[in-house]
């Protein structure tokens, strides 16, 4: 699995929750993040990259996309590319949040380029006559999360849930809350002081999780538990030191030169 940086971690907690026995590895692509401020082809191409790597040095069964706007660039050419994969991609939990939402209006909290992406708005407008969807472009949130700068992700949530409207239960006011990135769990619990203890905060771990089982070729039947690698293109401080802090996991980082 890959993402631009450390936010795929959020997606690789469930999975390992969901699948115990599987062994991952775990592409953060530091260098180059965050993919949601660059362009299409930057991100395509560095798609192309690790995936290629992922199946020739770890021989992978299952490619999960953990980012929304490398699953929204890139996805459809990574399934044509390696069809003896199943790749499972991640987008904004915008049907989940319909299963919770009572006054029909509902945040969405994402980069650029996941909103701008054509497979989004396809996505937004197969629901738009179910509830309305209030779209947040949260610029530098996914980056002030990657560096752990806690008083600039505080201002960045203040910022964009203020732009965002009135969140509450009574009518009119927004009742839930989709992260659409995968870097947005990390700042779950400072989000849900802002908007208040009425409101759901949405994201697509435990979604991904489940989707993942259904499609793997075959199940680990081990039961020494699942190992994890985990690679950086970047600061392999940086990930490690979050692998820890958020999933427990004490183990070396490698580092990926493409």
């Amino acid at each position: 699995m890959f993402d631009s940086g450390i936010g795929g971690l959020s997606i690789l907690k469930a999975l390992r929750a969901e699948l115990p026995f599987e062994d991952f590895v775990y592409v953060a692509d530091s260098a180059h993040a965050p993919y949601g401020e660059r362009a299409d082809s930057h991100v395509i191409a560095r798609s192309r990259l690790i995936t290629s790597q992922l199946v020739t040095k770890y021989h992978i069964k299952t490619l999960v996309i953990a980012c929304n706007t490398a699953t929204a660039a890139a996805i459809h050419l990574l399934r044509q590319e390696h069809p003896q994969l199943a790749v499972i991609g991640v987008e904004p939990a915008l049907k989940p949040a319909l299963a919770h939402s009572q006054t029909r209006r509902i945040g969405v909290m994402a980069t650029h380029g996941t909103l701008a992406s054509a497979k989004f708005q396809t996505l937004i407008g197969s629901l738009a006559d179910q509830a309305d969807f209030i779209c947040q472009p949260c610029d530098g949130l996914a980056d002030a999360i990657e560096h752990q700068d806690t008083a600039t992700i505080i201002a960045l949530c203040a910022l964009y849930t203020g732009a965002i409207g009135q969140f509450g239960i009574n009518n009119g006011q927004i009742d839930t809350l989709v992260l659409g990135c995968t870097h947005y769990p990390f700042a779950h619990d400072q989000l849900a002081r802002m908007v208040g203890p009425d409101v759901r905060l949405i994201d697509n771990g435990e979604p991904v999780a489940r989707q993942t089982r259904r499609q793997l070729p075959s199940l680990s039947i081990s039961h020494a538990g699942g190992r994890c690698v985990l690679i950086s293109s970047g600061d392999c401080n940086s990930l490690q030191q979050a692998a820890q802090r958020w999933l427990g996991l004490d183990c070396p980082v490698e580092t990926i030169n493409i």
